[in-house]
């Protein structure tokens, strides 16, 4: 199956990496473990350059991990509830897919703000070093919707088509055996915006007073939701609510909002509020 993605016709070899008896090593969670431990390193390694204890990322990975994984899949069963509604123990079942990176950083961002808060330190900063990460692990993590043959867009003949088993496609679109693969779009853009990030943060280091911070964690917001707009018109198994594609309508406010910080920076000239400041400058 390895030498079909590579050498012939493009599809996934199957979502589990190795089985051993009943046991069964399935790549989602090895990617999502895997995007976990690599982002965490990144954040140690770029910490420090901002002042950071790198020691702190042991203890803030465990309240990213914590909060964002079952946001990301609460947020995924709530608009897909019908699907769960008759056999609600499927919700716990991760490893089968369905997450939603939206629903993730609304619970990460909340458990940012409340760490930050704890340890005295600035959450825009902590942002600055956090959003690299985020955005190399969801490029990392996209490659699971890969080997579950998932998340893919509308049929294609072009050159780097994927092949979808009969099995997962749409119940009306059986008879197309090739579809867009959206997760290499989505994890080839976020790796873009990865380079971009990597490259202002430490334009930022090198020149602090023009890149100001929280500019990095604006970036991001608008490189990858970007993205994710136009990728999400592809797709087939979109979040809807009513008419609407819920991932487009929620990456054009997340543009927005990382549109509005930029100008607050840099079109009123000031810094982004930041609760964790404030209680360190009382105290």
């Amino acid at each position: 199956m390895i030498e079909q993605m590579f050498l012939g016709q493009f599809q996934s070899p199957g979502p589990v990496m190795f089985q051993v008896g009943s046991f069964a090593l399935r790549w989602y969670g090895f990617l999502i473990a895997s995007a976990v431990i690599i982002g965490l390193n990144l954040c140690q390694w770029l910490g420090p350059k901002r002042g950071i204890n790198p020691d702190l990322f042991n203890d803030l990975v465990i309240w990213l991990v914590v909060a964002a994984i079952p946001s990301a899949r609460l947020y995924y069963v709530l608009f897909e509830w019908p699907r769960y509604a008759q056999d609600w123990l499927n919700i716990f079942a991760i490893w089968q897919g369905g997450i939603a990176i939206h629903g993730a950083l609304i619970g990460g961002s909340l458990a940012l703000l409340l760490f930050s808060r704890r340890h005295h330190l600035s959450f825009w900063n902590l942002l600055d070093v956090l959003t690299p990460a985020v955005i190399l692990g969801q490029a990392i993590g996209r490659w699971g919707n890969f080997f579950n043959s998932e998340a893919f867009g509308a049929p294609t003949n072009l050159p780097w088509k994927l092949y979808i088993p009969f099995a997962n496609r749409p119940p009306d679109l059986t008879s197309y055996a090739y579809f867009h693969p959206t997760f290499l779009y989505e994890s080839l853009w976020n790796l873009g915006v990865f380079a971009m990030l990597i490259t202002l943060f430490f334009y930022g280091l090198r020149h602090p007073e023009k890149i100001k911070t929280g500019t990095v964690a604006c970036a991001y917001l608008i490189g990858y939701s970007l993205g994710r707009v136009w990728i999400e018109g592809l797709r087939l198994d979109s979040l809807m609510f009513g008419p609407l594609r819920v991932a487009q309508v929620v990456s054009l406010a997340l543009v927005l909002l990382g549109s509005i910080g930029l100008f607050w920076l840099y079109g009123l000239g000031k810094n982004l509020p930041d609760w964790s400041e404030q209680k360190l400058a009382k105290n």
